[in-house]
């Protein structure tokens, strides 16, 4: 459904994606993930015919993202990152008015958007710039998918959301996957990665890796213990040189090691006793997306 070979672009010499290759199968949701300024919004860009490519080529079902922009335009929804829909209009007229430019109804398509829909629907008569992060959300997507898409492509749709909103609004797109519907999102957040079928981790314009996020986690290969609680950067820097370790760094409120090598319990406990952390705090855990997104970057330096 979506194919990309070797896209490549820059502004100005820098490089914003750098020969990304991927191929997205039909009614799958496939997930950019990375921190901003990774080259995600120019990827999605290109493929929704707003960006010219400085090389590659990509194609959107049988047409190409160039020389058939007009075509595809149709046949696809988008949903930048920021949001763009007329914030003086209401939400009804902000839907009717995407309707009527692709040529249809609300009411012919509203079964398309009726799970997502309904729950901005008692707010339809209120102007779009006046309603929660969450409900203009809602609003967006559904004015993407008003004119039945076959290819959604959502830019950060969650940024800035609260966590309620997030899980709702994740909820929302494996209904649209399952009614076979092909998603590419992108996010800055790593535990959204495990709600996709395939993800795609990016960092300055290159892909690190592209896989299934159960496979990326099973593709660790080093050995990642926790330390608990509130620490400081000068105990990490000790930690980082020590014997055996490969790497050391916050995650949330605990410290992630990585050792090198395969390692007993009792070395590890002596490893950071001997930096002044009591060996019985730290215990085995299983590496999470952003571990390996880590892993991956430490290897690129």
């Amino acid at each position: 459904m979506i194919e990309v070979k070797n896209i490549s672009k820059s502004y100005a010499g820098i490089s914003a994606i750098k020969d990304i290759t991927f191929t997205v199968e039909k009614g799958k949701l496939f997930g950019f993930i990375g921190p901003d300024g990774a080259g995600k919004t120019t990827l999605i860009r290109i493929l929704t015919t707003l960006l010219l490519p400085d090389k590659g080529e990509a194609r959107v079902g049988d047409l190409d993202v160039v020389d058939d922009f007009k075509k595809l335009r149709k046949s696809i929804g988008y949903m930048p990152g920021r949001f763009s829909l007329y914030e003086d209009l209401s939400v009804k007229e902000n839907l009717s008015l995407f309707a009527a430019i692709f040529g249809t109804t609300i009411e012919k398509n509203y079964h398309l958007i009726e799970d997502i829909y309904k729950q901005i629907e008692p707010f339809r008569n209120r102007r779009a710039g006046a309603l929660s992060g969450g409900m203009k959300q809602k609003l967006a997507l559904s004015c993407a998918m008003i004119h039945a898409p076959e290819v959604i492509f959502l830019d950060e749709p969650t940024t800035g959301v609260d966590p309620v909103s997030r899980k709702e609004f994740w909820q929302m797109l494996r209904k649209l996957k399952d009614a076979g519907i092909t998603i590419l999102v992108s996010t800055p957040y790593m535990d959204e990665a495990a709600l996709c079928d395939e993800v795609a981790l990016i960092q300055d314009g290159d892909v690190l890796q592209i896989d299934s996020p159960q496979d990326i986690i099973e593709s660790y290969g080093n050995m990642l213990f926790s330390i608990p609680g509130h620490v400081g950067f000068e105990l990490i820097d000790r930690l980082r040189k020590a014997d055996g370790v490969q790497n050391a760094y916050l995650f949330g409120e605990e410290i992630r090691m990585v050792f090198k090598e395969t390692i007993e319990q009792d070395s590890v406990q002596h490893i950071v006793q001997s930096v002044g952390v009591p060996g019985e705090l730290i215990r085995p855990v299983t590496p999470t997306v952003e571990d390996c997104f880590i892993q991956l970057m430490q290897k690129q330096e």
